[in-house]
């Protein structure tokens, strides 16, 4: 059964356009609530991020669920992996996320968490949609729900984020500059690396509703590199507007993407004795991933491109570790879904355990020139008109086994994304924008 608003990372859209409107947020809530409510299980967390229409959307979720019949725990400003975290630990029946990620603050989505901190199965989403169909009942009035504030949801999450790397751990060698892209983890972020000892330089503290990932966090990394070689700092860390993603920038000013850090993170566990056979990539992994795992006796396992994916995979073969190259990475020994904060500090604990800085720890892993063009599109988006499929055949034979072709639509914004990974950069480039010039006239003929 096709879903109708759902996409790969919940509903996602403009603020005020259809879907994502105060009215069908409240519809939503009440449609959620009656979807997810189980025996003994009656109370669902909401979380934010700070871009301004937050307000808007918690309280219309918070409508909708008590109309439900459903409690609600208000978490606040919150990074998505701390509402996930804060969804098991209170025994909720759900959690929800206000939050367009890394996109601008004119945008916002809302995504769901099961009880157990994972993402909704897609029978319980489809539920949803049918429910959204229906007309709002409000229960009766003393069936209604309560609405209560976690004041120390902040806290909670930030004693869990520390309890993912070894007892004992200090970071007061290290001088790290962190940007929370004025999102959710503004306050949580700074906090976590303060707290294990490092000298923490902080930037994109300062949300105003409307500059969250503003040339800044890890889709716009540029600020913090040179804010890392200005300072003198040992790294850096980039997170995205809802703390979900993390790329690093070494004390050189060079950034590692979240295929490296997977790399990173996957050969430390290795050395310290985790026994696993394979990591989950997806198609945009970087094949030079792929060889370095190799290296290592590891198989890379790659699925579609989207988070949910990566974790559907992993739970299947029973692994430990996946992620994508936008820094989306999920380790699944210490936590239940992609989580920034975690992951940087998984890393950080294999610079401490290998004594060797981060520039350093990368090497093993060489990247292959893969370059990434966005096509903005309208409308239906077919990949099969033969100019596309020719133009794609011809690079792949060019390219041979040295190097990899990709179109595929973006789950969560109006583009075809164009992909040519290859041995040699500027052959790479030069396919890809060919490549792309073919898809944007096709689509647009």
């Amino acid at each position: 059964m096709g879903k109708r608003y759902f996409g790969t990372d919940g509903i996602r859209g403009r603020v005020g356009e259809y879907p994502i409107t105060p009215e069908f947020v409240l519809k939503l809530g009440w449609a959620a609530g009656r979807a997810l409510q189980a025996k003994g299980f009656n109370r669902v967390v909401i979380g934010k991020d700070t871009r301004i229409s937050g307000y808007m959307f918690e309280s219309a979720l918070e409508a909708g669920l008590s109309a439900a019949g459903v409690n609600i725990a208000l978490l606040g400003p919150m990074p998505t992996p701390g509402i996930a975290y804060l969804t098991r630990t209170l025994h909720a029946c759900a959690g929800i996320v206000v939050s367009a990620s890394h996109n601008p603050y004119f945008d916002n989505g809302i995504k769901f968490f099961s009880r157990d901190g994972q993402k909704l199965p897609d029978a319980v989403e489809e539920r949803i949609e049918e429910l959204l169909e229906q007309p709002l009942e409000t229960v009766r009035p003393d069936s209604l729900g309560k609405a209560e504030r976690i004041v120390d949801a902040a806290g909670r999450y930030i004693e869990f984020c520390k309890s993912t790397v070894p007892a004992g751990t200090s970071l007061v060698s290290l001088k790290i500059v962190v940007d929370c892209a004025h999102g959710a983890t503004y306050y949580v972020a700074p906090s976590v690396f303060g707290e294990l000892g490092a000298t923490v330089i902080p930037m994109g503290i300062a949300p105003d509703g409307l500059n969250i990932n503003l040339e800044c966090g890890s889709t716009k990394p540029a600020a913090l590199r040179e804010r890392v070689k200005a300072e003198g700092a040992d790294l850096g860390i980039a997170l995205d507007g809802d703390g979900d993603r993390v790329i690093m920038i070494d004390h050189k000013g060079e950034i590692l993407d979240g295929d490296e850090l997977l790399f990173i993170i996957a050969r430390d566990r290795l050395r310290a004795g985790s026994r696993f056979n394979a990591v989950v990539g997806t198609l945009m992994t970087n094949l030079g991933l792929e060889v370095a795992l190799r290296a290592l006796g590891l198989d890379l396992h790659r699925v579609k491109v989207g988070d949910r994916y990566v974790m559907e995979r992993l739970l299947a073969e029973n692994l430990i570790l996946g992620g994508e190259n936008s820094g989306h990475i999920i380790c699944l020994d210490r936590t239940t879904t992609g989580d920034g904060i975690i992951s940087a500090l998984q890393v950080l604990a294999a610079m401490l355990r290998s004594g060797k800085n981060l520039h350093d720890l990368k090497a093993g892993m060489t990247k292959y020139p893969q370059v990434l063009v966005n096509v903005t599109v309208t409308g239906e988006v077919d990949l099969q008109r033969t100019a596309i499929v020719e133009a794609v055949r011809a690079v792949e034979d060019q390219l041979g086994d040295r190097g990899r072709v990709l179109l595929r639509p973006s789950g969560t914004e109006p583009v075809v994304r164009v992909m040519v990974e290859g041995a040699d950069a500027a052959t790479v480039e030069r396919h890809a924008h060919d490549l792309a010039a073919v898809v944007r006239d096709a689509l647009s003929a």
